[in-house]
């Protein structure tokens, strides 16, 4: 049994969201109010919008060991999630129920639950790499869209042996 908390301001949100999960018979909403702290140190998954958490003040603070989802439109800070909590997840508000529950299947299970378009930041947008050198920008670029080496050889002017060391490199 999973057992989720709902950390949302609204009830509208509260009720629709329990609703949702209510087709899952291994998610157990174990209360939606944080005031209870008994029953919040129970949670697995914590569920808030992005109104709701702050990550700048300790205003929320879910259970230590409880992975959070967060409900947003907003591209975020993945850097900010990561510091601030252990396991995470962000979901647009308009989400489906199969969404939601394989959401909160996988964050229980220890893994980042996200769209790419609010963990990423766009194409257009010019991204940070790090350490990588411009040509290994470009390889992990390609690698990104799904091409294969020989693929990105050719892209690229290189040879195939070429890639391979640019792709060990950004291993």
């Amino acid at each position: 049994m999973i057992n989720v908390l709902l950390n949302v301001s609204s009830p509208a949100l509260r009720a629709g969201l329990r609703a949702l999960l209510s087709s899952d018979e291994t998610i157990k909403v174990v209360n939606d109010s944080l005031e209870e702290d008994d029953l919040r140190s129970e949670a697995d998954v914590v569920i808030t919008s992005a109104s709701h958490a702050s990550f700048s003040d300790n205003e929320f603070d879910p259970p230590s060991s409880a992975a959070t989802l967060l409900l947003s439109d907003d591209p975020l800070n993945v850097q900010e999630m990561r510091r601030s909590y252990r396991v995470w997840g962000v979901l647009p508000t308009d989400a489906s129920s199969e969404e939601l529950i394989a959401a909160i299947h996988a964050l229980s299970q220890g893994l980042v639950v996200g769209t790419s378009t609010l963990l990423f930041e766009s194409e257009s947008e010019p991204l940070s790499h790090g350490p990588l050198t411009e040509r290994e920008s470009e390889v992990l670029g390609l690698l990104a869209k799904g091409l294969a080496n020989k693929q990105i050889a050719v892209a690229l002017g290189i040879s195939e042996h070429t890639v391979k060391f640019h792709v060990s490199s950004i291993y």
